[in-house]
């Protein structure tokens, strides 16, 4: 059986060129996202998000907590911590256009977070300077899965809180054969058709396909310094939520 390492994008030879792909294929459907994900999740998706910010509530109510929100895109994930958060949420992605977006939304709520440009395996801060990571749909996108997870522990504190909300493998049979005929066939037609970029919608479905299951998930994340690693099942296997510390 051949070992996921990271995400594989169409055409890409090795992980830098992966990289680059997945970055100019979210600039491409960025000014249409929010409307796709809402639309194409049936909403679904925003009790998904509320779930992740319940994860990271305990960290979130500390006044003088650092919290991330990676992968952030157009800061949906972001609006949802900082509503419950004693303290400033920053943002990061590695998408300019996602982070346009973010910044305009977030003005038009009053606030203006920290938001900045970065790489997931590559983060411009310092070892142990945060105390709690999210990231929502982000994670099955590095090029590199568990470089991404040892990156992820040497910039939180010992004890800080890492949630990952990713879409996942439905467990149920029903489940499991609507959504297949869901993101193979209905899911590229009509982001597609939306968005004027088929190939994401069709790159996303074959990405969930190929990443590792919740189990494989979680030991992953222990084997790169994680304790008390959990994982909560969402509409019966569509997603998961996954949630460690750091030891």
């Amino acid at each position: 059986m051949k070992v996921v390492t990271g995400t594989a994008a169409p055409h890409a030879g090795n992980e830098e060129q992966a990289a680059r792909w997945v970055q100019a294929m979210f600039a491409r459907v960025a000014p249409r996202y929010d409307l796709l994900n809402h639309l194409l999740s049936f909403n679904v998706d925003k009790g998904w998000r509320l779930a992740l910010a319940d994860a990271l509530r305990p960290a979130l109510r500390r006044s003088d907590a650092k919290v991330l929100d990676l992968c952030c895109g157009t800061g949906d994930v972001l609006f949802d911590l900082q509503a419950i958060s004693k303290s400033h949420v920053m943002g990061a992605d590695f998408c300019h256009p996602m982070l346009t977006t973010a910044r305009a939304k977030a003005e038009k709520r009053g606030f203006s977070p920290l938001l900045f440009e970065a790489d997931a395996l590559r983060l411009p801060l310092a070892d142990e300077s945060l105390d709690a990571i999210s990231i929502a749909f982000g994670f099955r996108n590095l090029a590199n899965y568990q470089a991404g997870l040892d990156e992820l522990r040497r910039v939180l504190r010992r004890g800080g809180l890492l949630a990952i909300l990713e879409f996942s493998h439905p467990r149920g049979w029903l489940t499991r054969t609507a959504y297949g005929f869901y993101s193979r066939r209905l899911l590229p037609a009509i982001g597609g058709l939306l968005s004027g970029s088929r190939d994401a919608y069709t790159y996303l479905p074959d990405s969930i396909a190929r990443f590792p299951n919740p189990d494989t998930l979680e030991r992953m994340i222990e084997a790169s310094g994680f304790g008390d690693v959990r994982y909560r099942l969402l509409t019966d296997g569509i997603a998961a939520l996954h949630v460690g510390q750091k030891s």
